[in-house]
């Protein structure tokens, strides 16, 4: 099959393996990453052969959120601009949380941003003792919008909140405590915790399992269509709050490598 960008993918025992891979930029999203991935998951939704899908990062990294040069071009596009950028990576994660088959995000390493929202939308994610995670937006002047409805179902919104307010790293096990993380294991335990999560998917009737998953999301009040709503209002805050005073200050002061004037006072 043609390879999306960024992205590379093998099929095994009727399962899709999708790795994101930009290791030498820790895995980073740009435009062209946010697009290959979602085809490569509709490419797997649409094929009646593959039962599971397993996520993962080529490298040490599992996704590092943001990359520079796409965080450049943002900073310096208009508000309409950055609204129809961040539509595209709702789209992105929309389609994960939403897909007909089972999902597995496979943790191999650290996840900032969008990353952790990635694994939010997984069905199962199991990770790496020693990755880290983080939300931090707020030190940019920003907030993790589009992500937030699946990270909150994930982890809590009293979870959230602290994550969001403080961008503060935490370990995998507090990703654990949390509910991000469904197992933490060892990291040359990982494969073998995956398979095993793959032999308990393969014993599903695989129409009750999408029906199973879809209960699930319904019974969370998570509904695709109303979901598509609550993105785009998501995709006009971040748009807005990427062009504000305080966002574009943000910005240019990570992008400088410099701290923000607040973070001084």
């Amino acid at each position: 099959m043609p390879k999306p960008s960024h992205i590379e993918q093998q099929t095994r025992d009727r399962v899709r393996w999708i790795t994101l891979d930009r290791p030498q930029l820790h895995n980073a999203f740009d435009a062209e990453l946010i697009a290959g991935l979602t085809e490569a998951l509709h490419r797997a939704d649409a094929d009646p052969e593959i039962r599971a899908v397993v996520l993962s990062g080529n490298g040490g990294t599992f996704s590092a959120g943001a990359d520079l040069n796409w965080m450049r071009a943002m900073a310096a596009a208009s508000e309409a601009e950055n609204r129809e950028d961040s539509l595209k990576l709702a789209a992105l994660m929309h389609t994960l949380n939403f897909l007909g088959k089972p999902t597995i995000a496979r943790v191999n390493g650290a996840a900032y941003g969008g990353g952790v929202g990635l694994i939010a939308c997984c069905d199962i994610a199991i990770g790496v003792s020693g990755a880290k995670f983080a939300l931090s937006e707020v030190k940019l002047g920003l907030v993790p919008a589009v992500i937030s409805p699946y990270v909150v179902a994930a982890i809590g919104a009293r979870a959230a909140r602290r994550a969001f307010i403080t961008g503060e790293v935490f370990d995998a096990e507090q990703a654990l405590a949390m509910g991000l993380l469904h197992e933490c294991v060892a990291a040359e335990a990982l494969d073998e915790a995956v398979e095993r999560a793959l032999h308990w998917l393969h014993k599903g009737g695989p129409a009750a399992q999408a029906q199973a998953k879809q209960l699930a999301l319904a019974m969370a009040g998570m509904h695709a269509e109303a979901q598509q709503r609550i993105d785009a209002d998501n995709a006009r805050l971040i748009a807005r709050l990427r062009v504000s005073a305080e966002g574009q200050h943000g910005l240019a002061a990570f992008l400088d490598k410099r701290a923000p004037d607040w973070a001084n006072r």
